[in-house]
């Protein structure tokens, strides 16, 4: 007799806090932290857009409603990447 082999995550990444600081990312047993200062784009978002985030190849994330495209390097080292990170900053 065999067992089935099990599938495929269907959650390999999730949003699991939004405070007035930023938002918490877990991804693979990771948690990582995206302040405002950071990843303005967040901050005014309503909550199912920041929830709604999809890993589209192993370390690159997708966040559809507010189009926003961010891999693992640049969350873990937003100061390498400030163009990118800082470009729309809310005045």
């Amino acid at each position: 007799m065999s067992s089935l082999a099990h599938g495929n995550s269907t959650s390999p990444v999730e949003v699991t806090h939004i405070s007035t600081h930023g938002v918490w990312l877990l991804t693979h047993d990771e948690e990582l932290f995206m302040s405002y200062d950071d990843f303005p784009w967040f901050k005014s978002q309503q909550i199912k857009s920041i929830l709604n985030v999809e890993e589209q190849s192993p370390g690159h994330f997708y966040w559809p409603d507010i189009d926003v495209d961010l891999t693992l390097e640049i969350i873990r080292h937003p100061e390498r990447f400030p163009l990118q990170a800082k470009n729309c900053r809310p005045e």
